[in-house]
């Protein structure tokens, strides 16, 4: 099919601001589609127009049916950030889409701002798509934060998580209707913001400045225990890093945490893996509220919380884990091979045991299925009356395979 769906990136400036291939791509259409406030920028004609009045699947839906028409959607600056560019593409594929981008939020707020998009300390995140709490993940030292918001109440919800956070002398800049005739600049930095609500169209720089005592979590594998809230049952700090080693988190890949407790490593999972997704499967009530504030305090809120016991849980779980960690119920029975067997081929399989009978259990699937056994020996410094020793911790077995 020949392209016939065309989205065209408009700014605050309306069809002035437009190149002559928008323009072109607009006015030859015949079915114009977008949210109302795209549409009000076009004059009044006979052309069908469809809104995201009914949500975004209702409008990709009658888009479909116009197929191969001439169909144009408007869209906010670069559909293909954070943008409707991306569910338009996964609908009706590439082939069937010209996509003509206009200068985005970010591009526009870097401008603004003279940061450079290609700076390793410059990092554009979304508040519109993910809630507030997943600017935790990127609150460190120097860090610029480029910031989409949910509303007018967004740059409020983000102050006050700088300063719960220890970041309130961070500078803050808040930007309304940018690119537009009417558009606003407010600069200040976090603890000087006080609740104030802007119009509903903005977008937030943060320059991350931590005073003395800010919490601050590296994204290096290995988080302290200290990070996390948990019963006491959960993946030691060294044993959690060599854990993720051979999990190998990768972009846009999903973990399947099983026997989660805290959630420590399906969280430094998400924190590894750039669009990756994980699944925390926990039975035990007690861990679920702990499990959420983890994710949300660690910047990875969009964690899915399956509150139920392996493996009926896994039936609950739509596709396949590109890595399985088992941390909890190795000795019950079959657990682990019912996770190798959910496991995508080429897959990794992880599992750590510390009792003997959790251990005989490895070395049993390690002769069926092959894969390595280590022995992961930890000790840490504590004191002994006035001195220093070391105090061992548990030894743990770890069996990681690859499925074939």
């Amino acid at each position: 099919m020949d392209r016939w769906l065309t989205v065209v990136g408009t700014g605050e400036d309306g069809l002035a601001g437009l190149s002559q291939r928008a323009r072109d791509a607009i006015d030859g259409a015949e079915v114009v589609a977008g949210g109302d406030r795209h549409l009000n920028h076009l004059p009044a004609d006979a052309r069908i127009r469809l809104s995201w009045a009914g949500g975004l699947d209702a409008g990709i839906d009658a888009i479909a049916n116009h197929a191969g028409k001439r169909v144009c959607v408007l869209a906010s600056g670069d559909p293909m950030n954070f943008g409707i560019g991306k569910r338009l593409v996964a609908r009706f594929g590439i082939d069937a889409l010209e996509i003509v981008p206009a200068p985005g939020a970010f591009a526009l707020m870097a401008a603004r701002m003279g940061w450079s998009l290609a700076d390793g300390t410059l990092r554009c995140v979304s508040c519109h798509a993910y809630p507030v709490e997943v600017l935790n993940r990127h609150l460190l030292p120097g860090m610029r934060l480029l910031i989409l918001s949910r509303d007018g109440g967004t740059p409020a919800e983000v102050t006050d998580l700088l300063i719960r956070r220890g970041f309130e002398m961070s500078p803050v800049t808040v930007f309304e209707h940018m690119g537009g005739p009417d558009e606003g600049r407010y600069d200040t930095v976090a603890e000087e913001w006080e609740g104030r609500r802007v119009r509903d169209l903005n977008v937030v720089a943060v320059h991350c400045h931590p005073s003395p005592g800010a919490t601050i979590w590296p994204e290096a594998p290995g988080l302290p225990e200290a990070a996390f809230r948990h019963d006491g049952k959960i993946t030691k700090r060294e044993v959690r890093a060599a854990t993720l080693a051979k999990l190998m988190p990768m972009p846009g890949q999903v973990l399947w945490d099983v026997g989660a407790g805290s959630a420590a490593v399906a969280i430094e999972w998400l924190r590894q893996a750039p669009d990756g997704r994980a699944v925390a499967i926990e039975a035990d009530a007690r861990r679920w509220s702990d499990i959420v504030a983890n994710a949300a305090d660690l910047g990875v809120p969009h964690l899915q919380l399956v509150k139920d016991r392996a493996p009926a849980a896994f039936d609950d779980i739509d596709g396949a884990p590109d890595a399985v960690f088992v941390g909890g119920g190795i000795s019950q029975g079959g657990l682990p091979e019912a996770c190798l067997d959910r496991l995508k081929p080429g897959g990794r399989l992880v599992a750590n045991g510390v009792t003997t009978q959790a251990q005989q259990v490895l070395m049993r699937l390690q002769g069926a299925h092959g894969g390595d056994l280590t022995k992961i020996s930890v000790a840490r410094s504590d004191a002994v009356g006035r001195l220093t020793a070391m105090r061992p911790l548990m030894d743990v077995l770890q069996w990681s395979v690859i499925k074939p």
